[in-house]
């Protein structure tokens, strides 16, 4: 296997040029027509269906695969956008394994559920592809309306909102919209700039500005937008990542896993990426999944997982955890940090600690574990940074360092409301931040046309 060339200790390049893509390309490959028309033959299209109540956006899923399976597609997505207009993402990246299908009464009498994830892939790229805007703007309204980042919950409000007339201004502080879905999933997830093809779908609607490089608290203020909009939407995510409370962990090496997953999603050449020959990545969801994963396929030779509680409580699914280990990843059970060990500023390994129950708390038992590593990612969650709304004005309520909001998504502060992971309940899924988005616009239009 080639060097490659090294920045910082770590190689790049280690893989043959064409390995790339192939390691890279598609995780589901996408149904065709007859495929598509087979499985959808599957569905007992339940009238009382379980898959429907799992879905967080409520869409009507007997439905819209019976529209498939009678040769309607265009039909099929629109059942499907009148609920998630980011139902071409999700249907990529939902962990459909533990909501829908998981539900699915196939897979409870057979084991093998509908594929009720890639049938929603079927019929929104099929949309997609012939730019079907299902959605006419109504009458404009006069109000505008503020979206503080441009994320999967910002982007559903955004889009609500203009279907019911309102003009829509994101402001986000990256350089694409997006949000998790540009920034922060596997690459082999979403192929060939999907993201941005369905944000030029969503605001394809018109009515809605984006403006990139607008960060809140360094290039405007919420008081701000308080004042110079009619309503206020929160959307902006996380933006602080845990500490993996170890000794060292300030060494170089020493990664955020979702740092490593931005710049590996934004790369125009995925050999220049470099990658360390032994990696391992601390935490047990997603994040973890996709860091570690990834580094295999970027031609890491060893990667470990190592998770402070055991399977059952990690929260990343099975079927994630199968991929990881199909993919040459071990994952390591009830093992916390305590060192980072590093040689001349650079990390050389990492010391872990058993832990095990007491009682109903997690406790380390004394004995220690060191691992070979020359990079080590965290991936043990992100926070909320509210330094930001904090400015100028009153203070928006928090709760458990997150926005505290009613069932509607409305915050502490008249007008303004809030969705996704940054508000106390978020939980780190696109199509729940969409539900969140979607509600809180139906929200701020009753109160902009009623108030």
């Amino acid at each position: 296997m080639p060097e490659g060339q090294f920045k910082d200790g770590i190689a790049g390049g280690r893989l043959p040029t064409d390995q790339y893509a192939e390691n890279f390309s598609d995780l589901h490959p996408p149904l065709d027509h007859h495929e598509a028309l087979v499985e959808s033959d599957r569905c007992y299209f339940c009238y009382d269906a379980p898959c429907m109540n799992a879905c967080p956006t409520s869409i009507d899923i007997p439905l819209f695969i019976r529209q498939i399976s009678t040769g309607n597609p265009i039909g099929s997505a629109k059942t499907i956008f009148d609920q998630n207009i980011l139902g071409g993402m999700c249907a990529r990246v939902c962990p459909t394994e533990t909501l829908c299908e998981e539900v699915c009464v196939r897979e409870v009498a057979e084991g093998k559920p509908v594929q009720i994830g890639r049938l929603q892939r079927y019929a929104t790229d099929v949309a997609m592809a012939e730019h079907k805007q299902f959605y006419p703007r109504a009458e404009s309204t006069g109000k505008s309306v503020a979206v503080v980042g441009a994320g999967p919950a910002g982007l559903a409000a955004a889009h609500r909102l203009a279907r019911h007339g309102h003009e829509v201004t994101i402001l986000e502080a990256r350089p694409k919209a997006g949000g998790l879905n540009e920034y922060g999933i596997a690459a082999y997830k979403s192929i060939d700039n999907f993201a941005q093809a369905e944000v030029d779908y969503v605001t394809g609607i018109g009515g809605i500005d984006i403006q990139n490089g607008k960060a809140l608290g360094r290039d405007y203020q919420l008081s701000d937008l308080i004042r110079n909009y009619d309503a206020v939407f929160l959307g902006m995510g996380l933006g602080g990542v845990n500490a993996l409370r170890a000794e060292g962990e300030d060494a170089d090496g020493v990664t955020n896993a979702v740092e490593f997953i931005a710049e590996l999603r934004q790369a125009s050449d995925l050999a220049s990426l470099p990658v360390g020959r032994r990696v391992v990545v601390i935490g047990g969801g997603m994040t973890a999944i996709d860091a570690a994963v990834q580094s295999k396929l970027l031609g890491a030779e060893e990667v470990t997982i190592c998770y402070r509680r055991g399977q059952e409580h990690m929260n990343a699914s099975e079927f994630e955890q199968d991929l990881a280990a199909a993919n040459g990843v071990t994952i390591r059970h009830w093992l916390q940090p305590r060192r980072v060990i590093a040689e001349n500023g650079r990390v050389s390994g990492i010391e872990l600690e058993y832990t095990a129950m007491n009682g109903d708390k997690l406790a380390g038992t004394g004995e220690r574990l060191t691992l070979v590593a020359d990079q080590v990612f965290k991936a043990i969650g992100q926070s909320f940074v509210p330094a930001a709304l904090n400015g100028s004005g009153a203070s928006i309520e928090l709760e458990a360092g997150r926005i505290k909001v009613d069932a509607e998504g409305r915050t502490s502060l008249a007008n303004v409301w809030a969705g996704g992971d940054c508000i106390f309940g978020g939980d780190d899924l696109t199509v729940s931040a969409v539900a969140q988005g979607r509600d809180a616009a139906e929200s701020i239009n009753r109160s902009l046309t009623q108030g």
